[in-house]
């Protein structure tokens, strides 16, 4: 067993529990830090089990909000043939959330397929890493400017289907690495003035098609061998759970009362070291 391997593993499970749900893009810190602590991330088998470790930690944390989400869903299809799926949505919030779920999880799922080779050629790209991390943070930054400007916040018995789509899209520009999933999502939220902690909710339960989507396609790549021995890929997977659940849980505490622009400036400041990186 190399004592290297399993330290590299459990970096990268921390990294990507962490990084996936706090607004600073999991996807540029996995270009990142793998170059930073010499690592050849490559693997692909060990990324898949990272994004379901990250899955496990957001399905436990909303392990009640799930459930009932499901149900929800399942009783509005049952509705169909009485001819009530329409009153169901628009009077049953889980089952209209079930719908804003599936509905917001489009946009990814479409540019993922349209726009593949594009995003894959990003990860190679340092530079573009670095100025799509700043990019996020002028996201967030113009996000709170925007989110100020509104007297009275919205909840989600204001979102409508135009709302969820826009959401929806922004979650998929999140695909390319630099850009945060989380932090596009809450920041659009934030930017068509509904309340911080229930967008911070919303984005997070939307993650879970968007990470499901994502390690179902890579599913593959599981049997095709690990990198990392066995106790480094169960000790990464552990490492990436828990990093991700803590990080749901503290920072749905932390947006309560603080704002986003926090990020921002660690989204500048770690973008701009990149960009500084890639030209030496």
């Amino acid at each position: 067993m190399d004592l290297l391997d399993i330290i590299q593993a459990i970096i990268l499970g921390i990294v990507q529990g962490a990084t996936e749900f706090l607004p600073i893009s999991s996807s540029a810190h996995l270009v990142i830090v793998p170059y930073l602590i010499g690592v050849n991330y490559s693997d692909l088998a060990f990324d898949t089990l990272l994004h379901i470790a990250t899955l496990v930690a957001v399905i436990g944390y909303f392990r009640v909000e799930v459930v009932d989400i499901l149900k929800g869903f399942f009783s509005s299809l049952l509705d169909i043939p009485q001819g009530t799926f329409s009153d169901g949505i628009k009077n049953d919030p889980i089952k209209r959330l079930s719908w804003f779920i599936i509905i917001g999880s489009i946009p990814a799922g479409l540019m993922g397929v349209f726009f593949k080779d594009f995003f894959e050629g990003l990860f190679n790209n340092l530079p573009a890493v670095g100025s799509l991390l700043i990019v996020t943070g002028f996201i967030l930054w113009g996000s709170e400017i925007i989110y100020g400007r509104f007297s009275r916040k919205r909840v989600f018995d204001n979102m409508n289907l135009a709302d969820v789509l826009l959401v929806g899209f922004a979650q998929g520009c999140a695909i390319m690495p630099g850009i945060s999933r989380s932090g596009a999502t809450i920041a659009t939220g934030l930017s068509l003035g509904f309340e911080r902690e229930f967008m911070a909710r919303y984005s997070f339960l939307l993650s879970i098609p968007a990470i499901f989507g994502a390690s179902l396609v890579q599913l593959k790549d599981i049997m095709g061998g690990f990198h990392f021995e066995t106790q480094s890929f169960t000790l990464g997977f552990i490492a990436a759970t828990v990093s991700g659940y803590l990080a749901i849980k503290y920072f749905l505490k932390f947006i309560k009362t603080k704002n986003l622009v926090l990020f921002s400036w660690y989204c500048w400041i770690i973008g701009g070291l990149t960009l500084l990186i890639s030209l030496l």
